[in-house]
């Protein structure tokens, strides 16, 4: 017999309250302005300086 231990963190609903989130944020905006509202996230977020230094699809293409 198994015995399940309660979890103290749930991924799954704590991904479900995030997208719920940015849906309520972006759901009567046109899609210009759901690029700014990201644009706008990555650039107020931890990872920030990690994903300006990420090669864009274009740049990776010119190396190719």
């Amino acid at each position: 017999m198994t015995t399940h231990k309660k979890k103290d963190f749930d991924c799954i609903e704590i991904k479900r309250d995030a997208q719920s989130k940015i849906y309520e944020a972006i759901k009567q905006m046109t899609p210009e302005e759901e690029i700014a509202y990201f644009r706008k996230s990555v650039d107020n977020s931890k990872l920030s300086k990690w994903w300006k230094s990420v090669p864009s699809r274009v740049e990776l293409s010119k190396t190719q």
